[in-house]
């Protein structure tokens, strides 16, 4: 991992990410700029960002790009910024904030800006699903329907997560997957399937105790049919990190797979529902993105 001064900083923000304040943060990053001697640029999201924010890299050249948002902002700026070697700082900004913990951050705005003056540059890899990039996690079945739920929802928050958790759990769907990883074909019946880049969701829970984020794989993990005696049991055990421990999970690495679902599902990405599908298609893409992160990440 490499240290690195910038001299030109684009500041991307999403004022509708979480319930954050868009001026204390305009605010931080102004004494940031003046105590790390660096020039900046700040673009605000509004709903039709993609040709925008690519004409600002082009005319403002800038060294890395910091974006404000959630996991959703993230994974668009990813997708983006993927093998042009301009760098991404995250700073969390929105509900949950799942890859700013997975790198170190957290919820910690003032922490994600230092890191101008005091990170690190590291090589992280990304998913392709369905043609579309994924810097973090995603899956079908039991998540992302709680996922569809939490959008539809006008409040945001992990006990809005939760209620949608726990009204999911009572309608607990069994799908059938054939899946094709690496060369192998299989069958397996699952509640949920998580394609996984890094290891945990916003809300703490770990659903990949492997993950690793720079190895050049990915992880199927599978969530089998369970009794719902069993919820806490699995619940407590993500909390603990203890997840692959469990007789109802199976997890397995991959490069390259193909899923197929007997019947349509929901599939989400970073927290953005896709839609409804019944063929995905994942690939990872080593170290094809470079985010800062603090020295000890």
């Amino acid at each position: 991992m490499e240290k690195v001064q910038y001299s030109r900083v684009l500041f991307i923000i999403n004022p509708k990410s979480g319930s954050r304040q868009e001026k204390h943060l305009t605010n931080i990053i102004a004494d940031q700029a003046k105590q790390s001697k660096f020039n900046f640029k700040i673009y605000a999201m509004n709903g039709d960002d993609e040709v925008i924010i690519k004409r600002e890299i082009d005319q403002y050249k800038p060294e890395i790009i910091a974006a404000a948002g959630g996991d959703g902002t993230i994974n668009f700026i990813a997708g983006i910024l993927q093998n042009t070697g301009i760098s991404l700082l995250i700073i969390p900004f929105g509900s949950a904030n799942g890859m700013a913990k997975e790198l170190g951050v957290g919820n910690n705005i003032e922490l994600a800006i230092s890191l101008l003056e005091k990170g690190v540059e590291k090589s992280i890899d990304l998913l392709t699903i369905n043609g579309r990039t994924c810097i973090h996690l995603a899956d079908v079945g039991l998540n992302a329907r709680i996922v569809k739920r939490f959008e539809a929802d006008p409040k945001r928050g992990i006990r809005t997560y939760a209620k949608h958790l726990l009204a999911e759990m009572f309608l607990l769907k069994v799908y059938t997957f054939q899946i094709q990883c690496d060369g192998k074909e299989f069958k397996r019946k699952a509640v949920s399937l998580t394609f996984a880049n890094a290891s945990k969701y916003g809300t703490g829970a770990v659903i990949n105790p492997e993950g690793q984020i720079d190895d050049g794989q990915f992880e199927l993990v599978i969530v089998k049919p369970f009794p719902q005696i069993k919820l806490l049991s699995i619940a407590w055990k993500m909390f603990m990190n203890k997840l692959h421990t469990s007789d109802y999970v199976e997890i397995i690495k991959c490069s390259k797979a193909k899923i197929f679902s007997r019947r349509k599902t929901t599939l989400q990405i970073d927290g953005e529902v896709i839609g409804k599908v019944k063929q995905i298609d994942i690939e990872i893409l080593p170290k094809s993105l470079k985010v800062l992160v603090p020295e000890n990440v």
